[in-house]
């Protein structure tokens, strides 16, 4: 497989993938972490040629000493594919949204539900 910069990808052509310089990057970045949330993954993992990227992502958190979370439930199928699960601290469906939850401290679905008990 041909590995190009995504400033090289010609107009009409797509990147599904990292590379493998930027897998190595963020598997560097995540050997040093103490906690790694993880939500979505590098590129169309479920095609073969176009898996590596998770993968090394995946295995990175998975050998990382850190406290890791993989959100979303692509990110959590990647784990799972990849058989490496039950390495991972917590996997979890909850995505986006467990991330905003995380930045906010609450969501508007919460919220709602909440002051929608209180009007009775």
């Amino acid at each position: 497989m041909r590995h190009v910069p995504a400033s090289a990808i010609p107009d009409g052509f797509k990147g599904l993938d990292i590379g493998p310089e930027t897998a190595g990057a963020y598997a560097d970045a995540i050997a040093s972490a103490r906690t790694v949330l993880w939500n979505g993954p590098m590129g169309v993992f479920e095609l073969a040629p176009f898996a590596a990227g998770t993968r090394a992502v995946a295995e990175a958190v998975a050998d990382s000493a850190a406290f890791t979370v993989v959100g979303g439930g692509d990110s959590a199928a990647a784990v799972r594919r990849f058989g490496l699960a039950d390495r991972i601290d917590h996997v979890s469906t909850g995505g986006g949204a467990s991330l905003e939850l995380i930045e906010l401290g609450d969501l508007p679905g919460l919220q709602a539900l909440r002051e929608g008990t209180k009007a009775t």
